[in-house]
């Protein structure tokens, strides 16, 4: 591997066009941090322009210092001595994480809405009941003892369900739709709940499904948060795809094409 790779300096938590000296290139490939190094200088650009208020810094930083224990001025220096830090980057070392955050909600937080409802049924969660069996038979004469009252749901999953919804009386959930197998995810949105479906095939078992409830998603600050860092994790994803093919291999991504892979 040689500095061609042109790996952005990150040590002091900016990113520049300035490669690596050559002879830290061989130190951080035996240790597998090439990886990393990649991975932050990525983030480390893209939150180059972002900035915080004194405020914010100052209680960055109180953060930083209470999290590390350097409880005395003379503990802050030594602290910057050994990892030699100025003052500059050490408010961007404290403040890192804070900038992501930032560099998140500028770059999505006015979608969020849009996008909540655009895969709003995705994040919509079911509680059900389920008893599936191998046997077409057994699952239609289940069914029967259900509608004819002889014998309740939980007591025939505990006996007959062939999966570990067993153990929980047939309740399964709750569990968000777009997390579901699409078809079995279909099957329930458009169920009633406490209404018992007739048997159908679903691989290879038969399944008598009953909605207990739907619950709808919101858009509350813990979905915001969710859907925040997933739109990062894509755009993540995103930069990892044109990074060049030495940088790749370290990344650990086949960059080969889909035939040379079914061909392999």
């Amino acid at each position: 591997m040689t500095t061609a790779l042109k790996i952005g300096d990150v040590y002091d938590g900016r990113s520049c066009s300035t490669p690596l000296p050559t002879e830290i290139i061989p130190f951080l490939a035996s240790y597998n941090l090439i990886p990393q190094l990649l991975s932050q200088s990525i983030i480390e650009s893209a939150i180059a322009p972002i900035t915080c208020t004194r405020a914010e810094i100052s209680h960055a930083l109180e953060q930083f210092y209470q999290h590390w224990d350097l409880t005395t001025q003379q503990k802050i220096q030594d602290w910057c001595l050994r990892y030699g830090l100025n003052q500059e980057q050490l408010e961007l070392f404290a403040t890192r994480k804070l900038r992501v955050e930032k560099f998140k909600q500028a770059t999505w937080g006015h979608q969020l809405e849009s996008y909540f409802l655009k895969y709003k049924r995705h994040f919509d969660k079911v509680i059900y009941s389920l008893i599936r069996t191998e046997h077409r038979g057994t699952a239609n004469e289940l069914f029967f003892r259900i509608n004819e009252g002889e014998q309740s749901f939980p007591e025939l999953a505990r006996e007959y369900s062939q999966g570990p919804e067993a153990n929980t009386n047939g309740i399964v959930g709750p569990v968000e739709l777009g997390a579901i197998n699409p078809n079995f995810a279909q099957l329930l949105s458009t169920s009633q709940e406490g209404v018992v479906q007739a048997p159908v095939a679903f691989g290879d078992s038969w399944i008598i499904v009953r909605v207990e409830k739907f619950i709808a998603a919101q858009l509350d600050d813990f979905m915001r948060q969710r859907l925040l860092q997933e739109n990062f994790e894509k755009w993540f994803q995103q930069q990892l795809s044109q990074l060049s093919p030495e940088e790749k291999i370290w990344m650990g991504i086949n960059s080969k094409p889909a035939q040379a892979e079914e061909a392999a």
